[in-house]
């Protein structure tokens, strides 16, 4: 069919600054073509989205609710107000995509106070959670109602089904409800090698946010309500918070297609995969130190402030801690060994400079 629009870019270049860059996975672009033509009921009344319930409830059990929405932090907050009342506060890691990279979305946009904890790997503990769960009776401060972790971390780490079952208890032990941000949970699913409700409803996390966009999606992400009982008005959280599609059977055919089948574990597999081979390349370069444990598909590491300048100039990529030096490379589905490994040379030959 022909378009008036032009390429703007090359379709050959990688960069490892974010899982974001890479475009729509072939399988997704199809769906969406499917599921173009025609007319369907807007504003989530559509049978792509009614469908969509049965894929989602295939993955995380019998009670799960599907929210589509349009972002990622969009399904934060929306998750986040849905379990708090107006003087609610929630518990999180320091490092946390809530709390570092929304803009301020949760407490602005959510009207919630987030008391953070400081971490060494980005990851939670009933220990760390009660440096900040007290005073529910103390109307001076904001009542702690939910714990929030990420999985993976923003530092690439991943909770071990153990270690959040452990928070789950914790938290529901002490009236809290917890949510967990899966903006990359494929990842962390096919870095356990476990099924996603392993990790998420069997332990007992109440609403979580499913990430797909990082995954091969070209838009879009889910609040997925895991305790129905543990939210109110989720409907109307969603059009309060701007996050109602009216087209939305392009949101939630992408999520079918990346769910119906394995399509979201072998682009997580892959993407994992490309990362490892990263932190092997990179350990054998003499003056660059891994700074976390590669355990999904993101490599932190530490280098000489002057060579990543140079490298940038060859590879996208961003500082994480550009005081100290620290970086991050991100490795997606579309992501190639040979990318890797022409990254790998790359920063050998500016090393050596």
């Amino acid at each position: 069919m022909r378009t008036d629009a032009r390429r703007h870019h090359d379709p050959e270049v990688r960069g490892f600054a974010s899982d974001n860059y890479a475009g729509g996975h072939p399988e997704i672009l199809a769906a969406l073509a499917l599921a173009n033509g025609g007319h369907q009921v807007s504003y989530g009344e559509d049978d792509y989205t009614a469908h969509l319930q049965h894929v989602m409830r295939s993955h995380f059990g019998p009670y799960a609710q599907a929210f589509p929405v349009f972002n990622g932090t969009g399904a934060n907050v929306v998750a986040l107000q849905a379990l708090t009342d107006r003087w609610g506060a929630v518990i999180c890691a320091d490092t946390a995509h809530i709390n570092v990279d929304e803009c301020g979305a949760p407490e602005r946009v959510g009207g919630l106070k987030l008391l953070t904890v400081p971490t060494e790997d980005g990851k939670l503990t009933p220990d760390l959670i009660d440096r900040e769960a007290y005073g529910w009776d103390d109307e001076h401060r904001a009542m702690p109602q939910v714990v929030s972790i990420a999985q993976n971390t923003e530092l690439g780490t991943v909770y071990t089904v153990d270690e959040i079952r452990a928070i789950c208890e914790h938290a529901h032990e002490r009236g809290m409800k917890v949510h967990l941000d899966g903006a990359r949970i494929a990842n962390a699913a096919a870095a356990l090698d476990v099924p996603m409700r392993s990790f998420t409803n069997v332990p007992g996390v109440d609403v979580l946010s499913f990430g797909g966009t990082k995954n091969g999606m070209l838009f879009g992400e889910a609040v997925v309500v895991l305790d129905p009982d543990a939210v109110r008005a989720m409907k109307h959280l969603r059009k309060l918070s701007m996050q109602l599609a009216s087209k939305m059977r392009f949101v939630s055919v992408q999520l079918e297609a990346l769910l119906a089948r394995d399509l979201w574990l072998r682009n997580a597999r892959h993407a994992n995969a490309m990362a490892q081979r990263l932190a092997e390349g990179v350990r054998t370069v003499d003056g660059v130190t891994i700074l976390h444990p590669v355990q999904a598909n993101a490599v932190f590491a530490r280098l000489p402030h002057d060579v990543s300048e140079r490298l940038q100039k060859r590879y996208r990529f961003y500082f994480w801690d550009e005081a100290a030096g620290d970086v991050r490379w991100m490795c997606s589905f579309d992501t190639r060994e040979e990318d890797v490994d022409g990254f790998v040379a790359a920063l050998r030959e500016e090393m050596k400079r």
